[in-house]
């Protein structure tokens, strides 16, 4: 059953989160002990995401025959899965607790916009909604949990939020007609496969715009060669992400391409230095 419910918690998206909630928390130079609490909260937060997810979708999941669902396969049953997305929910409060109410806000936050999306926002225009709540607010989780808490830079928002935007309108994709044929239609789902692709390269290339400009104070010749470096990776990933989807039906791998851009932002995030925290 242990093996069912985390291939329930979208294990990809949920490893890639939490790698990049430990970057942002290295990058703001936290304690070790925080260090830890921050990734763990994370970690328990994601997994409690993914199994509510799959809990929910569990019957329209069986409607289309989705085998690659642990839930909707019959390889866990709702009530263990409820019981583990409830109890990572609880987990990931009690560990967010120690590092500040600011940062047990901010992650509870996060966390009831990701329910709400789980619960029915997914089936609304509105459904990129909590994604740009949820990213947005993602680099406070970080900044939130140093010794002197604060919210992170504006610019680091627009840049979460910018990725988000992405995550959500990929990550739909190769499921547009399952989800058609269970009345799921979200966002992506009215805007059609390749507009959403487009647009979501747009938002991987202006996230990593606000962290060039945001974390040089808008001036060009202060920004650092490595911070350049990262900045062409991220943009030359948009452009991979973009051309796949004019050229070829949606699959999976528009997905994948927006989690490599989410990583090298949160390393182009890392090399400004914890200026994000200002």
């Amino acid at each position: 059953m242990i093996r069912a419910l985390w291939g329930s918690t979208h294990p990809g998206p949920t490893v890639v989160v939490t790698g990049l909630a430990l970057a942002l928390g290295v990058a703001v130079g936290l304690e070790p002990w925080r260090l830890v609490l921050l990734t763990l909260a994370v970690f328990a937060g994601q997994v409690s995401i993914g199994i509510s997810n799959d809990a929910i979708d569990a019957p329209r999941d069986r409607a289309v025959g989705r085998a690659d669902k642990p839930i909707a396969r019959g390889d866990v049953s709702e009530r263990a899965a409820w019981a583990a997305a409830i109890g990572a929910l609880a987990v990931a409060l009690a560990l967010s607790a120690p590092l500040g109410f600011g940062m047990l806000a901010a992650h509870a936050i996060f966390l009831a916009s990701a329910w709400a999306y789980n619960a029915g926002l997914k089936s609304t225009p509105f459904s990129i909604v909590p994604f740009l709540v949820s990213f947005g607010i993602f680099p406070s989780l970080a900044t939130l949990s140093a010794p002197d808490p604060g919210v992170a830079a504006p610019w680091a928002w627009i840049a979460g939020a910018a990725l988000g935007a992405a995550v959500h309108l990929t990550n739909v994709l190769p499921d547009l007609e399952d989800d058609r044929a269970t009345g799921v239609r979200g966002l992506p789902h009215r805007i059609g496969a390749r507009a959403s692709a487009v647009v979501a390269a747009a938002g991987i290339v202006a996230g990593a715009v606000a962290v060039l400009l945001g974390a040089a104070g808008g001036d060009l010749a202060a920004v650092l060669p490595l911070a350049w470096v990262f900045f062409v990776a991220v943009v030359a990933v948009a452009v991979a992400t973009a051309v796949l989807a004019l050229v070829r039906p949606p699959t999976r791998a528009l997905f994948r391409l927006v989690m490599l851009a989410a990583l090298l932002l949160a390393a182009q995030l890392v090399a400004t230095g914890g200026a994000f925290a200002a």
